[in-house]
């Protein structure tokens, strides 16, 4: 069904009778009875544990017992941290915190932790909550993008693995819930703050941080505040992205150029190629596309605050309003020096050097040191502003009366993002030498008498534009849910103790617009600045002086460039703005329905004692989908719908799932789960958004009959319980994913109406479709998790204080990357293992903590979808050393990555490196005092 709906009046939605009904219900239920999160339902397990008070201010090693009473109380797998491991380990900001959980490990931008991945899998797979409502994010996904969160106003986070009925779906890998602080978790009246200054060792910025929670109760009320703000200056240096280019890029070329690499190819190399236009065979000659030289800034300004008013009379009742807001605005300057042997009109003139060895086993041969005809050398000045504001608002109760507990929850979770984005591009083509070296590549001037040195050739760069773009991203996300649950005592059934069931209904929209212009000239339409101004018309400087710190890092070069200061200034003529671009909007609304039921079991298995749920979670989910429609106007030129097109979608799920623990000894207990599950397609694949490239006879759509993509789960594990918050724990996951969401041909448009240029009639031509569409069969991901937490006490009385906590990930999968010369090749963002291992001491008044933290090499992109490209596995030590001064003030000195490693990555073999990456250790000395 398709109909055409105006931009600005797109009317909501595609409600089934079932779903209107019980909307009604929900709602008017909810608010009557108010509503709350059965935090967990991650099962009662967890709301009825024993942790009822989590001190921000405890010691290390009580903050790791407590989150083992969590793990042991729930009956799923899961991993917790509370509020001392969060906010007082060495960390910059929530996801590096959680990099230390078994089985989560980070991806990293610049040397910052920004997005989680549980269990390698990608960050999409992981459903996140706040409070127990789906968290919105300014990404133009589903992912969640854990940088703007500061830590200090998160109390607890708990990753769980094997999910309930009663957990929302949406997580193939896990769903990671995080819990702010309320007035009643204090048994007192409560007043921390803390103040830092770090430094950071190649912009030589001390940045600040400050942090306060206060909380306080008055008889039946309670009411809490946090909040916490921080700048932050992180220089990155990095001689980066390298990639393999086909030898096509010349032999298909018009002219003497493919006559030219084909001669130099056989005259230096000795490779005759027997048929330029056979892909399998030039995609296998391979040579060095891009060298680049690059400094980033990132500047960031993060602030986060919650409030919590809570009504509790007593142990049976609580009403608690929740409130989060937070902003993260950031501004990162890039300053490139790149060349691009790939170049329109370049081709091959020397090869100095090649390898036919490395790779042979593909066929292939890299062209390791080339002479390039007219190389595309570029001085590129980006600024990049982000401005990121997230509010999170919700009404929870939690009432146990006449025999039932009734929980429910209504709640908002909305962000808005914004990215200001320019480029200003000056270029020089002229002949030059590009190579590999032991870290990268290089630029040099080549024999040719016309080449040049591209990084003091000012003169030589000549102006083609000031790129700039505007994105808006806006996710709002409604919820309310309504849970009840009976304790029972069943004379022809005494196992089953309690059954609970409930319903939630989320309704989601999220919308994105985004634009590009080209300034070319001093004015609007003008052009004057084209291939007239040059890179020393304008005012440059030596790029370290541009940015904060010391010598550029990743090799010993400095070059001349425009600062984006002056480019803003200059470049952007009054009155300039940048447009929206009607084809790169999109709109989708989602919502659902989610009924559930479980039953708990508790029973005794020869002579055993068994605690098991079991349960089913049915899912109604209903899409409306908005995009605009490319169509060729009368005139020949390009244009699109006077308003968006819709189309809807729709699915039903039914997800069964069952969790087990048995203590088959005193403190030793076997646990065991499995269930369906499903991750919703992204959101760009669902929009409804037409290109069209009419030279191919091509159509480009969203689909928004895309299904979620599916896992069947099992996990089996040992946990052994020692004493003062040990643990020995092993445990072996299955996976089995289908329905990965691949772009392919679904259809044939016929006798569509196509123009020429010029506006006269071409004809009329059939056009496929291409969209994502669900993918036939399934892959597997297995992977054994081991856990070892342990207070050396236990071992012998002269270790007391001294404590180890290590975790250990390791996977594997059945499935084979897509490369188009079948290289096998991982699943893109696997990686084979990961572990962490901390080493602490702590007395009264002293502790200290070193950390290392491991992910293994995994694939990154597979460039071309011919050519994988690794990340190069990376380990990072971090310290944190503190004192307290007094009962109540503690002095802390943290260290990260204190051995300065780099990000490096490589092309299917570390001969071939693409990236080499610093952005510096990160020292800081802080205070923090507790009333």
């Amino acid at each position: 069904m398709q109909s055409s709906i105006k931009h600005n009046d797109i009317s909501k939605l595609h409600q089934t009778p079932l779903s209107r009904a019980v909307q009604q219900i929900l709602l008017g239920g909810a608010l009557a009875v108010a509503a709350a999160p059965l935090q967990a339902q991650t099962a009662d397990n967890i709301t009825e544990q024993a942790v009822e008070v989590i001190s921000v201010t405890g010691s290390y090693s009580r903050s790791l017992e407590q989150a083992v009473d969590l793990k042991k109380s729930n009956i799923g797998f899961s991993d917790s941290v509370v509020a001392t491991d969060v906010a007082d380990f060495p960390e910059q900001n929530l996801a590096e915190a959680l990099q230390r959980m078994p089985g989560v490990t980070i991806e990293r931008n610049k040397g910052l932790g920004s997005k989680i991945n549980v269990r390698s899998l990608p960050s999409e797979f992981t459903h996140v909550s706040i409070n127990n409502l789906a968290t919105a994010s300014g990404s133009g996904g589903r992912d969640v993008e854990f940088d703007i969160f500061a830590s200090e106003i998160i109390q607890s986070v708990t990753v769980q693995k094997s999910p309930t009925a009663a957990d929302e779906e949406g997580g193939i890998a896990g769903s990671v819930m995080i819990s702010t602080a309320r007035p009643f978790d204090y048994s007192e009246r409560k007043l921390i703050v803390s103040a830092e200054g770090a430094h950071n060792s190649i912009s030589e910025e001390i940045d600040p941080k400050f942090s306060f929670l206060a909380s306080d109760t008055f008889g039946d009320w309670g009411a809490l505040v946090s909040f916490s703000k921080a700048s932050r200056t992180n220089r990155t240096d990095s001689n980066s992205g390298i990639n393999f280019r086909p030898m096509g890029r010349f032999l298909e070329a018009t002219g003497p150029r493919s006559d030219q690499a084909a001669a130099v190819l056989e005259r230096d190399a000795g490779v005759v190629v027997a048929d330029r236009s056979d892909k399998n065979e030039t995609n296998r000659i391979i040579f060095q596309d891009k060298v680049g030289d690059r400094l980033y800034l990132n500047d960031q300004d993060k602030w986060g605050a919650t409030a919590s008013l809570q009504y509790k009379p007593g142990n049976d009742f609580s009403l608690t309003f929740d409130a989060m807001k937070g902003g993260y605005d950031v501004t990162e300057d890039e300053y490139d020096a790149a060349a691009y042997t790939a170049s329109s009109r370049s081709t091959l003139e020397t090869i100095h050097d090649y390898d036919d060895t490395t790779l042979a086993q593909y066929g292939i041969i890299v062209l390791t040191d080339v002479s390039y005809s007219a190389t595309q050398h570029e001085f590129l000045s980006k600024q990049r502003i982000n401005n990121t504001d997230y509010s999170q608002y919700s009404l929870a109760l939690d009432w146990r009366t006449h025999g039932w507990d009734i929980n429910g929850l209504v709640g908002f979770s909305g962000a808005k993002k914004s990215q200001d984005y320019a480029n200003l591009k000056h270029v020089a083509y002229a002949p030059s030498r590009s190579r590999w070296n032991a870290s990268g590549g290089e630029t040099i001037i080549s024999a040719n008498p016309a080449s040049i040195d591209m990084y003091n050739s000012p003169q030589s760069y000549l102006f083609e534009a000031y790129e700039t773009e505007l994105e808006q991203v806006s996710d709002d996300k409604y919820a309310a849910q309504l849970d009840f649950k009976k304790a029972l005592q069943l004379d022809f059934m005494p196992a089953l103790s309690s059954v609970q069931f409930g319903v939630r209904y989320t309704d989601k929209s999220k919308q994105r617009e985004f634009g590009g212009v080209k300034i070319q000239g001093p004015a609007a339409g003008d052009a004057s600045w084209v291939n007239s101004r040059t890179l020393a018309d304008s005012e440059l400087q030596w790029v370290t002086d541009i940015v904060p710190g010391g010598a550029y890092k990743a090799k010993d070069l400095n070059w001349m460039q425009v600062s984006n200061d002056y480019a803003r200034s200059t470049f952007r003529y009054a009155g300039f703005s940048t447009p929206f671009n009607d084809g790169d909007y999109y709109r989708v609304d989602e919502e659902a329905l989610s009924l559930y039921a479980m039953a708990n079991l508790d029973f005794d298995l020869a002579g055993k004692p068994v605690t098991l749920n079991a349960g089913v979670r049915a899912v109604d989910t209903s899409v409306l989908s908005f995009g605009y429609h490319q169509v060729q106007n009368e005139d020949g030129s390009n244009g699109y719908t006077d308003t968006p097109i819709s189309k809807k979608g729709s699915y039903t799920d039914v997800l069964p799932s069952l969790n087990m623990t048995v203590e088959i000894l005193d403190d030793v207990l076997f646990r065991a789960a499995a269930s369906e599950t499903l991750m919703r397609p992204a959101l760009t694949n669902i929009a409804y958004k037409r290109s069209v490239s009419w030279n191919e006879f091509r159509f480009t759509d969203g689909n928004p009959d895309l299904q979620p993509t599916y896992a069947k789960q099992w996990e089996a594990g040992l946990e052994w319980y020692l004493q003062n918050g040990g643990i020995l724990a092993a445990s072996y996951f299955w996976k089995d994913i289908e329905g990965v969401v691949r772009q392919q041909l679904t259809g044939v448009v016929e006798n569509v109406e196509k123009r020429n240029a010029n506006g006269t009639l071409d004809g009329y031509y059939d056009f496929d479709v291409y969209q994502p569409v669900n993918a036939d069969g399934s892959y597997k991901v297995t992977g054994l998790e081991l856990i070892a937490q342990l207070p050396l006490s236990m071992l012998h009385p002269l270790l007391d204080g001294f404590g180890v906590n290590a975790n250990y990930t390791m996977l594997d999968n059945s499935l084979t990357g897509s490369s188009g010369l079948d290289i096998p090749t991982p699943p893109e963002g696997l990686a084979d293992s990961t572990y962490n291992f901390t080493l602490y001491y702590e007395n009264d008044r002293f502790d200290a903590r070193i950390s290392y933290n491991y992910k293994d090499k995994y694939v990154e992109v597979i460039e071309r979808n011919l050519y994988p490209v690794y990340r190069d596995a990376y380990g990072q030590t971090d310290i944190a050393i503190g004192y307290n001064l007094t009962d109540n003030i503690k002095l802390s000195l943290k260290g990260i990555n204190i051995t300065d490693e780099a990000t490096t990555g490589y092309t299917l073999t570390p001969q071939f490196p693409v990236m080499n990456e610093f952005s510096g250790r990160r020292i800081s000395l802080g205070i923090r005092a507790d009333f």
